[in-house]
């Protein structure tokens, strides 16, 4: 088996691991204690409550059409692993229906909320990391983002919203808000398992002294440091743009750092989701002089 081969295989098998693990939140903590939840999934127990029509039904109902959709619009390759976690969750759902199993948290709804947060996001992150997705919102959403120009997040809040709003149908407003805090928490593990959980901060800096600069954060700091031509709009000057991804630790020591060097250069900081280098990786010594 070659190496794109094997990692085929690990996709499919983490997309499936973590539609179980959903599945698993969604039937015995969202089912059961009738938290709503958003996407596609939250309408199927709009469905459930509202008709008695099982979710796992429901779900194949709702999302087969789309991958439909979605394999016309985007290309059948990119929905291949859409169409696993589309599967695969539903599946399961189904299967936990039939395993009695009770979670007893005394009837704490605020618990109840951040433990299905939790457990949901757990589980779709998972499915995300690895390519897939576990539900057909984002499709929908796409094809709103193709059309009509809408930015795709805001495609997917105005389904998120409009699906909780339905919601209301079977649920009373104080519940909503442990809904609400069950989806906050949902959202948050979900973004840390997808992006690996991951720290890193982006540093562009601007000095007259980039030589001394980006030789304390290689030295101290043990991180590449990329220069970037720039030219000053007003003065015409040319100058080099320091460019390093640090861990929040190391942001905090190259700031004292750069302070140190050039009390007047422009530092500007932002966050990354990820970074995908053997160099980030490297120890401090590889920058070390002999």
């Amino acid at each position: 088996m070659n190496v794109k081969d094997s990692f085929r295989v690990r996709d499919i098998c983490f997309i499936a691991l973590g539609a179980a693990i959903y599945a698993f939140g969604f039937v015995y903590f969202y089912m059961a204690n009738q938290i709503a939840a958003n996407g596609l999934a939250g309408l199927t127990l709009v469905f459930h409550a509202l008709f008695g029509i099982n979710p796992s039904y429901s779900g194949y109902a709702i999302n087969l059409p789309l991958i439909l959709l979605g394999a016309y619009l985007f290309g059948k390759k990119s929905i291949l692993y859409t169409l696993e976690g589309i599967v695969c969750l539903y599946f399961f759902v189904w299967l936990f229906q039939k395993i009695p199993f009770v979670v007893d948290l005394e009837q704490d709804l605020l618990v109840i909320s951040l433990v299905s947060g939790l457990i949901a996001g757990l589980g779709g992150g998972l499915v995300f990391r690895f390519g897939g997705t576990i539900g057909g919102s984002d499709i929908i959403a796409r094809a709103i983002e193709e059309k009509l120009g809408l930015p795709l997040n805001q495609a997917l809040l105005g389904i998120d919203i409009f699906v909780m709003l339905l919601s209301l149908t079977y649920i009373t407003v104080p519940r909503m808000m442990y809904a609400l805090i069950a989806s906050f928490i949902y959202s948050q593990v979900v973004n840390l398992i997808q992006n690996g959980g991951y720290a890193v901060r982006g540093m562009m800096i601007i000095s007259d002294q980039s030589a001394a600069i980006s030789a304390l954060i290689m030295e101290e700091l043990g991180r590449g440091v990329t220069y970037l031509k720039g030219e000053g709009a007003y003065s015409g000057r040319e100058k080099n743009v320091m460019y390093v991804a640090l861990s929040l630790t190391d942001a905090r020591e190259a700031k004292r750092m750069i302070r140190e060097a050039d009390p007047d250069a422009f530092v500007s900081i932002f966050n990354i989701d990820e970074v995908i280098s053997p160099e980030y990786r490297m120890s401090k010594s590889k920058y070390r002089k002999s």
